[in-house]
């Protein structure tokens, strides 16, 4: 069994058929099929079956494939880290980054970085928690700038503290009252999908009050959205109370404060539990431990 075979049997089980995998490889279709022959003679065990056009992986296929992209993955981080090292390069960094986070944090944050290590690269991926997660897991992403959470997947390094707060635009009835709680049942709202964490916490806390969930009007997966959005339309919404800064869209905009909606997050560092982080990934993030709290504050 050897790399080749495991990564032509990788990309086989992502096309779902020899044809696309050979023109994925530029491969022929006859070394496609003698690849996945000398792998089911290893391990005796038939890897595909067909159902009609395609061909799909058997319960041991399934086994297999988890398996290889785990070894490519690690492959390809060794040669990335003995490169970086052997080449005397900084590396190369892959970050995501929460809205939030790309509006009032990294511009600082990055010109800094590029005055101190000038030769380093970067490519920047801005999305929504869960996404960023989901590719940051799958070795697409070196770093992750978001709500900070830990698991068995993830090591996360806390750098910054942010509210979350019940937002509108300040022509709504709701704004510069001293309202009721049972008061927002009354209006609609445009708020992330479903897996997003401020709706989930929003939800269960409105759920924990005894008020009804909030009447979405508009579900956004774009979260620098939210603002104009809710400056111009008597929509109510749930967003980091940053966005009530100074400015065209912010000075639009007011909180609608109530204790019980206030949500206390952290901002942290995510990365993949022992993945391979790259010189200047290292450079960034101490950067960020260390700076991160007085530039979200400015």
């Amino acid at each position: 069994m050897n790399e080749r075979d495991l990564r032509y049997f990788a990309a086989i089980a992502e096309c779902g058929s020899l044809r696309r995998a050979s023109e994925q490889l530029h491969i022929s279709q006859p070394a496609l099929t003698k690849c996945i022959g000398r792998l089911e003679e290893q391990l005796d065990a038939r890897l595909f079956e067909r159902r009609g056009r395609q061909i799909v992986l058997t319960p041991v296929g399934n086994v297999l494939v988890r398996r290889a992209r785990n070894i490519i993955q690690s492959i390809d981080e060794t040669q990335r880290e003995v490169g970086d090292y052997a080449k005397g390069r900084i590396g190369h960094m892959r970050i995501g980054a929460a809205a939030t986070l790309t509006e009032f944090l990294l511009p600082d944050a990055l010109s800094e970085l590029v005055e101190l290590t000038p030769e380093v690269t970067m490519s920047l991926t801005i999305g929504m928690s869960d996404v960023l997660r989901e590719a940051l897991c799958q070795g697409d992403l070196d770093l992750v700038i978001g709500p900070a959470a830990e698991s068995e997947e993830f090591d996360c390094q806390p750098i910054v503290k942010d509210q979350v707060v019940i937002v509108a635009s300040r022509l709504h009835p709701l704004a510069n009252q001293v309202g009721k709680l049972e008061r927002l049942r009354d209006y609609r709202w445009v708020l992330p999908g479903l897996n997003v964490e401020t709706r989930v916490w929003l939800e269960q806390t409105f759920k924990q009050l005894g008020l009804p969930a909030p009447r979405l009007q508009i579900e956004a997966n774009s979260l620098a959205l939210l603002p104009r959005l809710i400056a111009k339309t008597q929509l109510l919404s749930f967003i980091s109370r940053r966005n009530l800064a100074k400015g065209e869209i912010g000075e639009q905009l007011v909180e609608i404060p109530f204790n019980e909606t206030t949500m206390h997050r952290h901002f942290g560092l995510l990365t993949r539990h022992d993945s391979y982080i790259s010189p200047a990934c290292h450079s960034f993030m101490a950067l960020l431990a260390k700076r991160s709290a007085a530039i979200f504050r400015g």
